[in-house]
């Protein structure tokens, strides 16, 4: 099989190989010379100069002349895909922003949507065919403000109640209009006597606070203070990762067990996505909730606000703790030198370095830099690397990723420098 490796290979050698060149072999007169290819969400991508690469990619399907491809691409207005669509020529794209479509037809789109997920609800559960009503569904769509992961977010929470669904849906209705505990409270002269004009952004934050509140529903004053602890604790790590991880490997990083990962994301799964198979990573369903939780103003409640820097501090000392207790000399027990890294089986690699070790191998340095910490002699950084230091390269090694062992280490030099500036 030619290009067996193209996982392995680069976007330009995987674009080539797997799109323009079968496309390029059609002659055009099949049943379809058009084609769609259909891109979601490309903000999402963590890495700007691969969002530029993919782009600068796509426009080479002018290439192409024997069938039509077209991209339909979605995103948020960040700048580096903004600068990339603008190199293209006006009349090879069209921009479609939708705050600029008519509120009308967007209302419209997710009033149907709601109705479509509560007949859904009605047929599971068991529900009157009334419910939840017209009038109910027009409340919701007026609390979404045109926002669909609005919708998509409350349809999930509401249908995650089941036998509570009723309870549910009273409680999102209830939370139709922003909660004064989660705004800044601020008014003019000029604003007395007039409602206050809420954005659509204001109803997100009330849904997601609503949704994080009633995870610790019937919960006593002292457990829900713990409850809230462990939440922000870990929803604050799976926010800032550079990589998702399963809950196995998640559980690992906090050093906490798998149970208690699943019992505070099973409350959660209107926010994250959490595959049935423990070893597939666990995602957010909209990179929104990030946001959210990130701005102390938008979150407003300090028992869910994640402040960055403290968040990232956490998952570098967790990430030093674990590779600390998991590497050593051989790791992948070879007992040999000069053994080729070519030769040893990649599942072999696996069983001796898990995902979760991996991930702290990788982005140790990127936490510790992101926190702003200042370095200095016999903290955990420098106990870390005199003891482990060569153990980490060499899992690198394995792993095949001592090229981001460089960056890393020019990282941590960079860092120490600016810890040995005099402050001002």
């Amino acid at each position: 099989m030619d290009h067996c490796n193209i996982a392995n290979l680069s976007l330009h050698d995987q674009w080539r190989q797997l799109v323009l060149k079968p496309l390029s072999k059609l002659d055009g007169n099949s049943c379809s010379s058009s084609y769609v290819l259909v891109i979601d969400a490309l903000d999402e991508c963590d890495n700007d100069k691969n969002i530029r690469i993919i782009l600068q990619l796509l426009a080479e399907a002018r290439s192409l002349k024997r069938v039509r491809l077209r991209v339909f691409l979605t995103s948020r207005p960040e700048v580096p895909i903004r600068l990339g669509f603008h190199q293209l020529p006006d009349n090879e794209r069209r921009d479609i922003v939708l705050h600029n479509i008519s509120p009308s037809i967007v209302d419209h789109d997710i009033f149907i949507f709601l109705e479509h997920n509560f007949e859904l609800m009605r047929e599971e559960n068991y529900q009157d065919t009334s419910w939840p009503g017209a009038e109910n569904i027009q409340r919701l769509v007026r609390s979404a403000s045109g926002l669909f992961i609005w919708a998509a977010t409350a349809c999930r929470f509401i249908y995650e109640g089941r036998g509570f669904a009723d309870n549910r849906l009273s409680i999102i209705l209830k939370n139709g209009t922003v909660d004064e505990s989660i705004t800044d409270g601020s008014s003019t002269d000029d604003d007395a006597g007039e409602d206050p004009v809420i954005t659509p952004e204001e109803h997100l934050n009330t849904l997601y606070i609503a949704v994080l509140r009633n995870s610790a529903q019937n919960f006593k004053k002292q457990e829900k203070k713990n409850w809230y602890k462990l939440l922000r604790e870990t929803i604050g790590t799976i926010i800032i990762l550079y990589s998702p991880l399963s809950i196995h490997s998640l559980a690992g990083v906090l050093h906490v067990s798998g149970e208690g990962v699943i019992r505070i994301l099973n409350k959660l799964r209107s926010i994250f996505d959490i595959p049935e198979n423990q070893d597939q990573p666990i995602r957010l369903h909209h990179p929104s909730f990030r946001d959210f939780l990130l701005d102390q103003k938008r979150c407003g409640d300090l028992n869910f606000w994640v402040e960055k820097r403290q968040a990232h501090q956490t998952l570098a000392e967790n990430c030093i703790r674990l590779l600390s207790t998991s590497l050593k000399q051989d790791i992948c027990g070879l007992d040999a030198t000069g053994v080729l890294i070519a030769e040893i089986e990649s599942s072999r690699v696996e069983q001796c370095l898990p995902p979760e070790v991996q991930y702290a191998c990788l982005y140790w340095v990127e936490h510790v830099q992101e926190s702003g910490a200042h370095l200095h002699d016999n903290n955990q950084v420098h106990r870390f690397l005199q003891k482990h230091f060569l153990h980490w390269l060499e899992a690198l090694c394995w792993m095949r990723r001592m090229s981001e062992g460089i960056l890393a280490i020019r990282t941590l030099e960079s860092i120490s420098l600016v810890s040995l500036l005099p402050a001002r």
